[in-house]
């Protein structure tokens, strides 16, 4: 393997907060007078920070969005976590097999992320290698949150690789001279080819990749 660390994105790649997220962000666009269906709503939605999500909505509407829009999205969907989240299948196994280092650079907040990781049992491979976009104040496709994170880790950006599930983290990884592997599925796999990942499509897959690069 020539790379040297790993940078792992979050939702998406280590725990499975998609489906949740987007069904939140359509509940609370419903009583604004927007309607989205499931599977636009997660073209729309996927990879894009919570305040442009927020914006999304906010110009499809004809009413302010509420005050407390934001601590009711995070309430909502930290309830559902806690019953439902799941770590990504075979996430388990890559991580645990890994003999060099590795993070998780993710725009979630910091307590978002450590508390999505506890659930499923993954924060003890991540613990004090945790980097958020929010600890910045810059979100994907802007590339800082890897950029900080491969330098923290004590590399180069041409050093590691990122593992992303969406366009924009796509387009953030290589606009700060990172290699990507895209984690991709029927609906993503054209869309993060065109932004310049290498695909995969089952994560217990990702080691035989990394070893052959």
């Amino acid at each position: 393997m020539r790379y040297k660390c790993i940078i792992f994105d979050c939702d998406g790649i280590l725990v499975d907060t998609e489906a949740i997220s987007v069904k939140v962000l359509m509940e609370l666009a419903k009583p604004l007078g927007l309607e989205l269906d499931y599977e636009n709503a997660v073209q729309v939605f996927t990879g894009l920070s919570l305040i442009k999500c927020f914006e999304f909505i906010e110009e499809r509407v004809v009413v302010p969005l509420p005050k407390d829009i934001e601590p009711e999205f995070r309430k909502r969907t930290f309830e559902l976590f806690n019953k439902e989240l799941k770590a990504i299948d075979g996430i388990h196994d890559v991580v645990s097999s890994l003999k060099i280092p590795f993070c998780v650079a993710s725009s979630g907040p910091q307590n978002k992320i450590a508390m999505n990781l506890k659930l499923t049992n993954l924060y003890t491979y991540f613990e004090g290698n945790i980097f958020s976009c929010f600890d910045l104040g810059k979100w994907k496709p802007d590339p800082a949150v890897f950029l900080h994170a491969a330098k923290t880790m004590g590399f180069k950006p041409e050093e590691c690789v990122v593992i992303e599930d969406s366009v924009h983290g796509v387009e953030a990884a290589i606009s700060g001279g990172f290699e990507v592997f895209g984690f991709a599925n029927s609906r993503s796999e054209e869309s993060l080819k065109n932004a310049g990942a290498k695909v995969f499509y089952q994560m217990k897959d990702l080691l035989a990749l990394l070893e052959a690069e």
